[in-house]
């Protein structure tokens, strides 16, 4: 057996190209926040993480544009040895001010931020603790732990009943770390973080937060799921992206300072890799800036998904309820799926569709999500070309 047979094997994408309806890797020529260019026109972007719309705003890239000139392009190495600069050491601590907490420690993505940390703090005979619909990340940093003789165990999605039973099975002596997304990267939907802390501090665990899809959009000033619930001294571990709200590249730890030393020591994803460049953690640095001196960026993010979300339950579409800049559209089969993502991107609306097996089937979707810098008018074209859509395909 040939171990690229099964690359050769692969022809699902190639079957979808054939047909016009595949909707990924599509290259962008101008990006302008609420609308981009795509192969040669202008459509409305209603599918980007950029929530505040801080990715095209002068002070961001004018950061990025002056830590070039000073720094240079990149770091050399990894902030473990030549990589660390004062630039670095300036963001951790005005993000740890920012979330209240002792300390950050930044990664080069926020994909590898879970895989250096999970594996570091779980280590043989201790248990990971893993909600079923947790990003991706932290499903393989979960399964990187487990391969390093550490033990993993999932509960259903959101449900803090199987949590606990699940946490019943474990010795009360033995270590574990309960890990949940804060806002769920596919639904939208928040974890039930009270009652998970109370969980973990009835069986003796610790818990780490994913606020990838929430600083910026829940929380006090948008600082995330633990403000959300005014629960900052009681969360042990925050991480987080700079892909989203920061506008930039990069990931970060948030927590105690012994704890965030022993990661720094310990984190082969760390130690290992090169450090963020200049201009991401400038670009990052001045979204935090802006985030702090206009929260109402926050606000607007929220209004715009609430009017969304109200104006596409009133068509009749099947949406899932939320209060985060995310806005799911149910389907329900891969082909719907593909022939409405085709119809809304002709008709000038941007989407992500997610099919199975990333989303349970029947659950395929139109996942949609917005910016502080979409207009009435952007909205209302959303609106209004679901509509369309809707009605042609039998939706609504």
């Amino acid at each position: 057996m040939d171990l690229f047979k099964k690359c050769y094997d692969f022809t699902r994408a190639d079957e979808v190209k054939k047909t016009g309806l595949y909707p990924y890797f599509r290259a962008i020529q101008e990006n302008e926040g609420p609308t981009v260019h795509i192969e040669g026109r202008e459509v409305i972007m209603a599918g980007s993480n950029n929530y505040l719309g801080l990715t095209a705003d002068p002070r961001v890239k004018e950061a990025s544009i002056k830590a070039i000139e000073h720094y240079g392009t990149g770091c050399s190495g990894s902030r473990y040895l030549t990589g660390t600069l004062e630039l670095h050491e300036e963001l951790e601590r005005r993000m740890a001010e920012f979330f209240g907490v002792e300390a950050v420690l930044l990664y080069s993505t926020g994909y590898q931020t879970g895989q250096g940390v999970i594996p570091t703090i779980v280590q043989r005979g201790e248990y990971v603790v893993s909600d079923k619909d947790n990003h991706a990340s932290i499903q393989v940093a979960a399964m990187m732990a487990k391969g390093m003789t550490a033990d993993m165990l999932r509960y259903k999605h959101n449900n803090m009943d199987d949590l606990e039973r699940v946490l019943k099975k474990i010795p009360l002596e033995t270590p574990k770390l309960v890990v949940s997304d804060g806002v769920f990267s596919t639904g939208g939907e928040i974890v039930e973080l009270d009652k998970l802390v109370a969980l973990a501090k009835e069986y003796n665990a610790r818990t780490l937060i994913d606020d990838a899809h929430a600083v910026g959009v829940i929380g006090k000033g948008g600082r995330g799921t633990a403000s959300e619930f005014d629960l900052v001294e009681e969360v042990d571990l925050t991480m987080g992206t700079f892909s989203k709200t920061f506008a930039s590249l990069g990931g970060f730890i948030a927590g105690k300072a012994k704890v965030v030393d022993y990661i720094k020591h310990h984190s082969l994803a760390l130690i290992f890799s090169a450090s963020p460049t200049p201009a991401s953690v400038a670009a990052a640095m001045a979204a935090l800036e802006i985030l702090q001196e206009e929260p109402w960026r926050v606000d607007k993010l929220i209004s715009n998904a609430n009017y969304i979300r109200e104006g596409l339950t009133k068509l009749g579409f099947n949406v899932i309820e939320g209060r985060t800049g995310i806005v799911p559209v149910i389907v329900g089969n891969d082909e719907l799926a593909f022939k409405m993502w085709r119809m809304l991107y002709d008709s000038g609306v941007f989407v992500n569709v997610f099919i199975s097996p990333g989303v349970p089937e029947g659950r395929q979707m139109m996942r949609t999500s917005y910016m502080a810098t979409h207009e009435k008018h952007h909205l209302d074209k959303i609106i209004e070309t679901f509509s369309n859509v809707g009605s042609e395909l039998g939706l609504i």
